[in-house]
């Protein structure tokens, strides 16, 4: 029967959901944004066409992004999504897959149990739960399982999780719900202070991706942004500069690195001897901000490496764990578990 079902890893996140399938690798990776149209409350677009109608769809229509700050904040829109991208990700076959998805390290017992629901409901045969720095660990070729410290830094749309690692589980951690989307709302705010010009959010994630800096650059690099002027209500192009960018994000920025410096203050001081001399290691869409893995080294004086592939580092690690859940056992939350409560 195993040879018919496709077991998958869901990384279900804020700005995106990346599915791992066993085997084939990531075989998924779209915008975690869908279409509704509330007069017939049908699903008009899932994913990237969803992403295209963000901030242009008439009355009738809402592009929204049913999870925010890592966890679900509309349940039956997640649980209508989960299923349309497990089908796509599974195909068409008899069996229902078993799915290992990955949740921030500080969410509830609540926010557990709606993620396991929506799973088993949109058609897993079992879910399990895994923490993100766990996933992020596995993705990024680290033995978590040896008596070794190694600290994880994931900074996706939603949240960032710091966590060091030891033995297959997280000895300390912190979660903050400072991120990549906080990044783009900054971008938008500095913009519409100090240029009087509003832009939609596809504008400012597209600032931040090409010319946003966490670290001050050698050569100044600019970009042209078109939005509407707040006095003249008329379209307006404006010029960026990447010092702008580091002036706008310095504060979601700041917040990141001080959680870095605060989960090292807690770690015990053997761990953080093995973190000094292997480095940290950085996973996440965030960690491919210009400089921040430089400021992360300033901060804290340990070398920062950026994994091989950061954005994907987290669902592949997901869809690994399912290979290492007798291993991982104390670290997984399964969906028979939470129903036995």
């Amino acid at each position: 029967m195993a040879a018919f079902r496709t077991d998958l890893g869901i990384d279900l996140g804020t700005a995106s959901i990346l599915v791992y399938a066993k085997d084939k690798g990531v075989v998924l990776n779209e915008p975690s944004v869908v279409a509704i149209d509330y007069n017939t409350n049908k699903f008009l677009a899932v994913g990237e066409e969803a992403r295209k109608m963000l901030g242009r769809t008439p009355g009738n229509i809402v592009a929204m992004r049913p999870l925010k700050e890592g966890v679900i904040s509309d349940y039956g829109v997640t649980e209508r999504m989960l299923k349309y991208f497990i089908q796509k990700a599974s195909g068409k076959t008899f069996f229902k897959p078993r799915t290992i998805v990955c949740v921030p390290s500080g969410v509830t017992e609540v926010e557990k149990r709606a993620v396991l629901e929506a799973s088993t409901q949109a058609g897993a045969r079992k879910t399990y739960l895994i923490e993100e720095p766990i996933a992020a660990a596995i993705g990024a070729g680290i033995d978590i399982t040896q008596p070794n410290g190694n600290m994880v830094v994931d900074i996706g749309g939603g949240t960032t999780d710091v966590a060091v690692i030891s033995l297959g589980g997280i000895v300390v951690s912190r979660s903050i719900k400072t991120a990549g989307d906080d990044c783009d709302e900054a971008i938008t705010r500095y913009i519409r202070k100090k240029h009087n010009v509003i832009i939609g959010e596809r504008s400012s994630e597209a600032l931040k991706i090409n010319i946003g800096t966490a670290y001050k650059r050698e050569k100044e690099v600019y970009m042209e942004i078109r939005g509407r002027n707040l006095v003249t209500g008329l379209p307006k192009t404006i010029n960026i500069s990447s010092q702008e960018m580091f002036e706008a994000m310095e504060e979601p920025i700041s917040s990141i690195v001080d959680t870095v410096h605060t989960v090292l203050e807690r770690t015990p001081p053997e761990l953080a001897a093995d973190i000094a001399n292997s480095g940290i290691v950085m996973t996440g869409g965030g960690a491919l901000l210009y400089g921040l893995d430089k400021l992360i080294s300033e901060r804290t004086g340990i070398r920062v490496n950026i994994a091989e592939d950061p954005i994907a580092c987290v669902a592949t690690g997901t869809g690994k764990a399912l290979d290492w859940v007798d291993v991982l056992e104390n670290s997984l939350l399964d969906s028979d578990s939470i129903v036995e409560r």
